[in-house]
């Protein structure tokens, strides 16, 4: 029986909307095991959602919106042309194919799209998310940081985006306070992979690998 599309698209929708920032995790041989078989987890759900959504593309009258969902996929997978070719299938105009596009001007290198399209960014959480990811990408930290705070201040319930605060901070040398904020998200929720590895980042920055390394055997 085929799968609902509004179901297994999820990831690939949640990776549209903000395509936030990624770092590179500590190289501890448990980690680095753990990290592979996420990886691979991710990339094999990515693979079944565009095997679902070239099916359900074939049927007639299907949702053009499925063209988005299968572009998320193809950014997942660093396919970037072929994912903007994707996303140009779909004919009708949305927040979520703005935000897509967007995202893929920045790795196209297309700085006239990405002026075109930030014009088209409104103050939806999403949407903020996009362009605070773009900063990020850029190496701009302290706007990042900005959106960041004022969609916490808005939204207090959205715990994760303290992830993206304290990463922010990491990457500006500001461990202490990185850790400050990291221990709001891991108050919350102590067994996250992501939290663990960046406290884990923060620990080798102000120790050394050893106190890395501690932080780590809670995996």
């Amino acid at each position: 029986m085929l799968l609902s599309h509004s179901s297994t698209a999820t990831a690939s929708i949640r990776t549209a909307m903000t395509l936030g920032p990624t770092w590179v995790l500590p190289t501890a041989p448990s980690t680095t095991v753990t990290t592979s078989k996420c990886l691979t987890s991710v990339d094999s759900l990515n693979r079944r959602a565009m095997d679902i959504y070239d099916e359900l593309l074939k049927r007639d009258n299907s949702d053009p919106q499925l063209h988005l969902y299968k572009a998320a996929c193809l950014y997942a997978f660093t396919q970037y042309k072929e994912s903007k070719q994707e996303c140009e299938k779909c004919h009708e105009e949305s927040p979520l194919k703005n935000r897509l596009l967007f995202q893929l001007a920045q790795k196209l290198g297309d700085e006239n799209e990405i002026m075109n399209l930030h014009g088209k960014l409104t103050s939806s959480v999403e949407d903020q998310l996009c362009m605070a990811a773009l900063h990020y990408l850029r190496s701009h930290f302290e706007e990042a940081t900005e959106i960041y705070k004022k969609l916490l201040i808005e939204n207090k319930d959205f715990h994760a985006i303290n992830i993206y605060v304290a990463l922010c901070y990491y990457k500006m040398d500001y461990y202490d306070v990185s850790l400050e904020i990291l221990a709001v998200y891991l108050g919350l929720n102590p067994d996250s992979i992501v939290g663990v590895n960046l406290k884990a980042c923060n620990h080798f920055q102000l120790y050394n690998g050893k106190a890395a390394e501690a932080e780590l055997k809670s995996l």
